[in-house]
Formats: C-alpha cells, sequence, structure tokens
C-alpha cells in the first residue's frame, strides 16, 4: 500500500507544480460522464497515469476522464480510481481544488475499498491519507516532503453548511433540511469543489456537505467510484457518518457502472441523523 502511496505523492506533486502556469483553456471533448474537459482535466490525468502505471502493485487505472479502465500490471490486486482534478471548473477563478483516489482490492466495489486518499491544491499541497485508521492529514515543506500534520476527527455536530445542487431543482424535502439548518445558525460554506467543502468540513469539525438527487439529476451527479466512496471512506473514519438519503451508510451501496452516480451526504453524526429525519418523514 505504502508502494501506492508513494506513487500518488509524486502524481499530486507534479500537478501542484503544473498549477502553476495552468492552461485554463476548454478542450471540444466531453468526459464519460458529459462534462467539458479543460485542457488541465487532461494533462492532470495524464500526469497520474504517468505515475500510476509504472507502480507495480496497479492492476488498473479507472479514471473519471477515461471512458474504460486501463490495464496496467498484470498479476497485480490493486485497482486505482480517481477524479484527477476535482473542481477544475473553477480553475479560472483561482480556487482550491483537488485530485481524489480510491485503491480497491481485486474490484472496484465499496466493500473492495482498502484505502483513499485526496489533495488539496491551494496556498499549500496538502494530502489527505486513510488507510483504515483515523484520516491523516500531511502537508508539503521546503524540500517537497510530506510532514504529518495531524488526525482528522469530526464532531458530533458542526456548523457548516454546504448544499450543492441548482436549488431551482430540490425537492421540497431537500429545501426543508438546508433551511432547517441555516435557522440553526450554520454557515453557507460552499465552493463548487465537493473535495475542497468536505476538507474544511473535515478540518473544521464538522458540518453537512450534501449534493442530493434533483429533477434534471435523479441518480445525482457526483460519481460513486472515484468520488463518493472514497471521501466516504474518509468521512466516516473520522466518526462522521454519510448517506444517499436513505442508506445508513454510501458504503453499502453498490455500482455496476463505473461512471455510475448517486446523491450524497457527508457530515457530523448530528446532521446525517436529521438528514434521514427528514428525508424518511
Amino acid at each position: 500500500m505504502q508502494e501506492i502511496i508513494t506513487h500518488i505523492q509524486k502524481a499530486v506533486l507534479q500537478i501542484s507544480k503544473a498549477l502553476k502556469s495552468p492552461d485554463t483553456s476548454h478542450t471540444q471533448n466531453k468526459n464519460s460522464s458529459g462534462d467539458v474537459q479543460l485542457g488541465f482535466d487532461i494533462l492532470s490525468d495524464a500526469i497520474i497515469t504517468q505515475n500510476l502505471s509504472q507502480c507495480p502493485s496497479i492492476k488498473a487505472l479507472i479514471s473519471e476522464e477515461k471512458d474504460a479502465a486501463l490495464a496496467c500490471n498484470d498479476g497485480a490486486k490493486f485497482i486505482l480510481a480517481y477524479d484527477p482534478l476535482d473542481g477544475s471548473s473553477l480553475l479560472d477563478v483561482n480556487f482550491a481544488i483537488g485530485s481524489i483516489f480510491a485503491i480497491y482490492e481485486n474490484e472496484a466495489g465499496a466493500k473492495n475499498l482498502k484505502a483513499a486518499l485526496y489533495s488539496i491544491y491551494g496556498a499549500r499541497l496538502e494530502l489527505v491519507v486513510c488507510t483504515g485508521e483515523r484520516p491523516r492529514l500531511y502537508r508539503l515543506d521546503d524540500a517537497e516532503n510530506f510532514i504529518f500534520v495531524r488526525d482528522l476527527a469530526l464532531s458530533q455536530r458542526g456548523k457548516i453548511n454546504a448544499p450543492g445542487g441548482t436549488q431551482k431543482f430540490w425537492s421540497a424535502k431537500h429545501q426543508a433540511l438546508i433551511k432547517s439548518l441555516f435557522d440553526e445558525g450554520y454557515r453557507l460554506r460552499y465552493s463548487g469543489a465537493m473535495v475542497s467543502d468536505i476538507h474544511q468540513i473535515l478540518l473544521k469539525g464538522g458540518g453537512l456537505f450534501s449534493y442530493p438527487a434533483t429533477e434534471d439529476a435523479p441518480q445525482g451527479k457526483l460519481r460513486a467510484l472515484f468520488e463518493v466512496l472514497p471521501l466516504a471512506l474518509i468521512v466516516e473514519k473520522a466518526g462522521g457518518k454519510t448517506s444517499d438519503g436513505l442508506s445508513d451508510s454510501l458504503l453499502g451501496l453498490e455500482f455496476s457502472q463505473p461512471h455510475a452516480t448517486t446523491p450524497c451526504f457527508f457530515g457530523s453524526e448530528y446532521e446525517i441523523t436529521k438528514l434521514l429525519r427528514v428525508y424518511n418523514d
């Protein structure tokens, strides 16, 4: 596992350096999820592919920017599923964005999820690593080493409300949930980059990130294998809870397609308990 993590560290450092003078132009291409690709989406994907395909432990790579899995090393047992640049639409306004990684054993699915990582490209390069215990926060130092900062843990209740999706397409129940949290004094913190918004909730100790089913996206918008499941593992190992609005955990869901999407909610115990009560009333 450490071998894979080391290769990921090299890849995110290379992406971080490339972000100093990025290509913010749009291409004429769309990925399998229907998103228009930026030039830097493609470059980030290429950087990760180049680094991780050389890792002897990697059997295959699954990417948001690839139509199909890329076979790497016969006899290896780990599959790496990743979003090479989550929040890339914010690249032109210089917001914090990141990369998300899920490490699956033998087959991509929640029951085979062995580790999850994400990077944050902001004022600092940070990396969160979760291999079964509490997620651990690392920060790049001047010598280009990732230095351990602290374990991440969520409180029973937070103060941040990060609601995604187009509001006019929200269901009445979701509107009621979001309003009730604001009525309780929660603060709006939503950037449009899932990885950055969940990073804030983790570092600030709690809150709710939501991307519900909507009229225009009844199955949700966020991709399960390389966005939702790895972040669900990190949030739950930090002492939080997750749901799709019906289940007690996103990690109990199964998906048959590599680019499948799902409604998703991440947060402290209080917010997810409240969500399930509102949604199932």
